[in-house]
């Protein structure tokens, strides 16, 4: 059997994956029954095989941790096994059991017993109590739960820059090639086996000089991290540009109907494949800011789609084409160009036509991961089309993480949107085949834009690795109650941490995302940052830009109008019932009011104040909100390790200084607009 070493490394702090917890079940007695060759030629996804030793390296070191022990099947009080027939055949799927004091865990394949065996982790002793259980099946949602890094090799002089990214350099790249040492990566690998993702694209969408080389002389380096995720069970992907076969190929066009531009991909499938045999498919942003695409010769995202879907199926391979295309040259006094129509009009008069392995990635929002935006109505528009719903884990609009901010109750409600109305299919159900008119064949999944980097805390603020948490966890299954997995990465993250700390970081965290809107861009109004770097409040910042995120405040009202009549008629976009209560002013909830309509600031809300009021009062409140977690933070800093402690205080530190600033040049930013002051008399400036 090959042999493993688990890639733990004590100057990695905070992550959820600490000795301790394994401590309930590595000190039992565990068997682990694999097939005896290891070969596993009768399994559903022979090329993870070597998932297999990454088990018995999980095992054997929890139990030499925590006084266990390796033991045969008969002597055992936890069982690990292959079953052939379990499941269904789903290979990542697993079923676990608590019969006569033998728990086990049993799956089709070792992705599916590795899942099982972090579930067992994540249960703790709770595993081990209670009445029995037969056969608790737990299948993954979709099949495809993947991250995608915006990772560059040639931007930073010194080391790999990762855009967007707010915790460190890449954990790949650094001087302009692959890292040497790459068990940073491996930890990575098994942190995300740990919640079940088990995809990342490597690279930028927006993919630069070097990385183009990716597909070429650099192959070779991407082969040596698809060796590190494979036994983990998560396979590699690339974001390649569409001018690959001019910029590197040196064809004088990438037009996806001459027969030269397929023949180069084809024969850069058959390199890529032959240097990775399980590698996953290629990313691409095309026509979209800037970069290259299909439209320069007259041809449609599904003519260049396709193109390269056929170079690659041969091998399996998928296509991800991102539809975050629109005109980001727009007048800014056009009052009907609309950025959020963009994906739908772009896309959905394609439906059907673009081949099995294309999916088409499409933004959880219309506009751009705002802190509130509604569901992306393109999601439903595509029923004979495989969609992946995008996300963003990395917090660009929403505080880079410096603000402490939980997005897994926003990723819920967005999951869980029904879009014909309740009880209809959700966000989740579509992007699982489950579109009502669709024939369940065209299936996709969930992906988002990573949050790790190098920082010694992976992700900047050690809260934020609550949002990395809980995002393999909702992809696996969407209707889980993203404050009991908050709860549960708490718990795992900080096993030493009293009932009062725990209680302290769910009381933190729980609400967060509701915190920060409070007192930044109010009743999805969106963006109100500066420009290009999206930190710090800046009302106009791109009011008068071309890039079509405007929100057309005046000295009277404020907000955009996407009604079918009299705006620019997005509201058509959406099935029943929601075109008809976006439409409306008395239906439109009033959390995405200014997103749908341009209201007086004396327009009455919901809740009996007029907008303006909300505003004052949201900003203050939220400040206040964060004041209060810095004090329940304060309380039991003192349980946490001393580095964890002083980062999150300094985090604590930027915010209230952020959310100040926030608070009072909003709140001045519609006192000078409306010249109406706030009915409690609080200093506005």
């Amino acid at each position: 059997m090959t042999t493993v070493t688990l890639p733990i490394d004590p100057l990695v702090h905070a992550a959820w994956l600490p000795a301790a917890a394994f401590s309930a079940v590595g000190s039992r007695r565990i068997a682990v029954v694999l097939e005896d060759d290891l070969s596993f030629d009768g399994l559903a996804d022979p090329a993870f095989s070597p998932v297999a030793p990454t088990i018995m390296a999980e095992v054997e070191a929890a139990t030499a941790a925590h006084g266990g022990a390796l033991v045969d099947e008969a002597e055992a009080d936890v069982l690990l096994a292959i079953e052939l027939d379990c499941c269904e055949e789903n290979p990542e799927a697993f079923c676990f059991s608590r019969t006569d004091g033998l728990v086990r865990i049993v799956a089709s394949n070792p992705r599916g017993l590795l899942y099982g065996w972090f579930h067992l982790a994540r249960l703790g002793k709770d595993a081990f109590t209670g009445p029995d259980v037969e056969n608790e099946c737990h299948t993954p949602h979709t099949a495809l739960r993947m991250l995608d890094h915006w990772d560059n090799m040639d931007v930073h002089p010194v080391m790999g820059h990762v855009e967007r990214g707010y915790s460190g350099g890449s954990i790949f790249f650094d001087h302009g090639v692959v890292r040497e040492d790459l068990t940073r990566v491996a930890q990575y690998a098994r942190l995300l086996a740990s919640v079940g993702i088990n995809r990342v694209a490597i690279n930028n969408v927006n993919v630069g000089r070097l990385e183009m080389r990716l597909l070429d002389d650099l192959l070779p380096e991407v082969a040596r991290i698809a060796d590190v995720f494979r036994p983990y069970g998560v396979t590699t992907h690339l974001s390649v540009s569409w001018a690959s076969p001019v910029r590197l190929g040196g064809l004088a066009d990438s037009d996806p109907f001459n027969p030269d531009v397929l023949a180069w991909w084809q024969a850069a499938a058959n390199r890529v494949w032959a240097a990775i045999p399980d590698f996953g498919g290629f990313v691409i942003k095309a026509d979209s800011e800037g970069q290259p695409g299909p439209f320069a010769y007259g041809r449609t995202h599904a003519d260049g789609a396709n193109m390269l879907a056929k170079a690659v199926e041969p091998h399996g391979g998928l296509i991800h084409w991102r539809a975050f295309v629109y005109n980001h040259t727009q007048d800014w006094r056009d009052r009907k160009t609309d950025r959020a129509k963009a994906a739908y009009e772009h896309f959905a008069p394609y439906d059907g036509t673009f081949a099995e392995n294309v999916i088409v990635q499409i933004k959880h929002g219309p506009l751009d991961f705002q802190v509130r935006e509604p569901a992306s109505p393109t999601i439903a528009a595509l029923p004979q089309t495989s969609v992946a719903a995008e996300f963003q884990v990395t917090t660009e609009y929403l505080g880079h993480q410096k603000h402490a901010v939980y997005l897994g109750r926003m990723w819920s409600q967005l999951m869980q949107f029904p879009y014909w109305g309740e009880g209809s299919p959700t966000m989740a159900d579509i992007v699982a085949g489950g579109h009502p008119l669709g024939d369940g064949t065209r299936i996709g999944g969930f992906v988002a834009v990573s949050n790790v980097g190098d920082d010694v805390f992976w992700t900047g603020h050690p809260f934020a690795q609550a949002n990395l948490y809980a995002w393999g966890r909702l992809t696996w299954d969407p209707q889980a109650d993203p404050d009991i997995i908050l709860s549960d990465w708490a718990l795992a993250t900080f096993p030493e941490v009293s009932s009062e700390g725990a209680a302290a970081l769910d009381a933190i965290l729980g609400k967060s995302w509701e915190t920060y809107e409070m007192y930044t861009a109010p009743l999805g109004v969106c963006f109100m940052v500066y420009p290009h770097h999206h930190y710090g409040p800046n009302p106009d910042g791109y009011e008068y830009t071309p890039w079509g995120t405007y929100h057309f405040a005046d000295r009277i009202s404020i907000g955009v109008d996407r009604t079918r009549a009299t705006g620019t008629g997005y509201t058509d976009q959406y099935p029943k019932p929601w075109r008809d209560v976006y439409e409306n002013l008395a239906t439109c909830p009033d959390e995405l009011l200014l997103f749908f309509h341009h209201v007086p600031y004396t327009h009455v809300l919901k809740s009996g104040k007029t907008m303006i009021q909300h505003v004052y009062d949201t900003h203050f409140e939220g400040l206040e909100r964060v004041k209060v977690a810095v004090a329940a933070w304060q309380g039991v800093r003192d349980e946490f390790p001393a580095d964890v402690a002083a980062r999150i205080d300094e985090r604590f530190a930027e915010q209230v200084r952020s959310a100040t600033d926030w608070r009072d040049i909003i709140n001045t930013y519609f006192y000078r607009h409306s010249g109406i002051p706030d009915a409690h008399g609080r200093p506005i400036y």
